[in-house]
């Protein structure tokens, strides 16, 4: 996001991982758009997973979050010692150095402790860091402005939830942290199945997104075509640009508050409603929508956006992920060497497997692949095994 007082753009810088499944020691620059691409049980997921856990940590759903991954035990990277640590960093408007969050679980019988937890940042390029929030197990204190020191909390404190999820909303600067990281939306690959939201006719409701599994898909296309009509024409476009044959969206009343949506194709007398559509047409018009929306959250999360994509659709993806990634900060994992064709190296972080097993993340950009450029396509020179991330 751009702060239109200073023209800097507000958005994550850096994540580092220590002691998650495979990712044991990593530190990957983070831009606007990251495509992350490498083997299978490389740890394109897992940093998902991380970046999803943080924004669980953020939204005051960190335990629930680590039982759905079935407990601490079952994330801590094997015969490793070490405890969890997740830390990100947030660049800040009228402030030259970011804000860097630090977080470290700690295994405790069947459940965890928060051993460490620091929200801090380096000012006027003097140690040390200002902190605003710093604690070390039970032992939690914020920096409360008036006061200007840190103190501990007034209120009753969870302690299986992360001292930023409690922060005070007054506290402008970690509210804002905390906004943003727990806004982070994590898309996987669409449920097309026969009864699926996405296939089903669907209340009216205010919808800034189509919904993970498409359940607000025909409420937000509705709203963009009352509300923000150049962005509901943009996804028509799209769809005009994949399937030739594509005339329009129609969005028919099936029950008082209740709207199905129809596909007009030029060939056909009779329109076709969701359950009729491919899975490669039904998941490119979610895509679409939820790339063209104006409510994209501050870090999208996407897995496998190729899934049922005809090849030749993924050119249009490319460019719609790009445009997409000056409203949103977007992390993507793919497998699809032909939508890497259409990236560029500095799009592009390769993900191989070190001699322990263990996750190396690297930027193609800083690769030595100009030689190789100058003749293949980025997907080729990645297919003949010159930046790494095969199999």
């Amino acid at each position: 996001m751009l702060d239109s007082n200073t023209h800097r753009v507000t958005r994550f810088e850096k994540i580092t991982v220590k002691h998650f499944r495979r990712l044991c020691d990593v530190d990957l620059e983070l831009r606007p758009l990251t495509v992350l691409i490498g083997a299978n049980g490389t740890g394109k997921t897992s940093l998902l997973d991380v970046f999803s856990l943080l924004a669980s940590s953020a939204q005051g759903s960190l335990n629930k979050a680590v039982s759905d991954f079935s407990g601490l035990s079952a994330l801590i990277t094997y015969d490793r010692p070490g405890d969890l640590s997740l830390g990100i960093s947030m660049s800040v408007p009228y402030h030259n150095n970011p804000l860097e969050y630090e977080l470290r679980l700690k295994p405790q019988g069947t459940s965890y402790v928060i051993d460490e937890e620091i929200l801090s940042q380096q000012r006027y390029h003097k140690p040390p860091p200002h902190k605003y929030i710093e604690s070390r197990g039970s032992h939690i204190r914020y920096f409360e402005p008036k006061e200007k020191r840190l103190l501990p909390p007034t209120w009753e404190h969870n302690s299986l939830e992360s001292s930023l999820s409690q922060v005070p909303k007054m506290y402008q600067e970690p509210e804002d942290f905390r906004w943003r990281l727990a806004s982070s939306t994590f898309y996987h690959v669409l449920n097309v199945e026969p009864r699926s939201p996405v296939r089903l006719p669907q209340p009216l409701r205010p919808a800034p997104l189509p919904g993970k599994d498409g359940e607000d898909l025909v409420s937000c296309l509705f709203n963009l075509r009352e509300a923000d009509r150049d962005r509901f024409e943009a996804v028509e476009d799209s769809l005009r640009a994949a399937f030739p044959t594509f005339d329009r969206l129609e969005t028919p009343s099936v029950a008082a508050g209740t709207l199905a949506m129809t596909w007009r194709d030029k060939n056909l007398s009779k329109a076709l409603f969701m359950h009729q559509l491919s899975e490669g047409m039904l998941r490119f018009l979610w895509l679409v929508t939820l790339l063209e929306s104006p409510g994209l959250t501050a870090v999208t999360l996407l897995d496998e956006p190729e899934v049922s994509l005809h090849p030749e659709l993924l050119s249009l993806l490319a460019g719609l992920l790009r445009e997409a990634a000056n409203r949103t900060q977007l992390i993507v994992a793919t497998h699809s060497d032909r939508l890497v064709r259409f990236l560029k190296p500095a799009e592009v972080v390769v993900i191989d497997s070190a001699d322990d097993g263990m996750a190396q993340f690297t930027w193609a950009d800083k690769m030595d692949l100009n030689g190789w450029l100058a003749e293949y396509t980025l997907d080729e020179v990645w297919r003949m095994g010159h930046m790494g991330g095969r199999a």
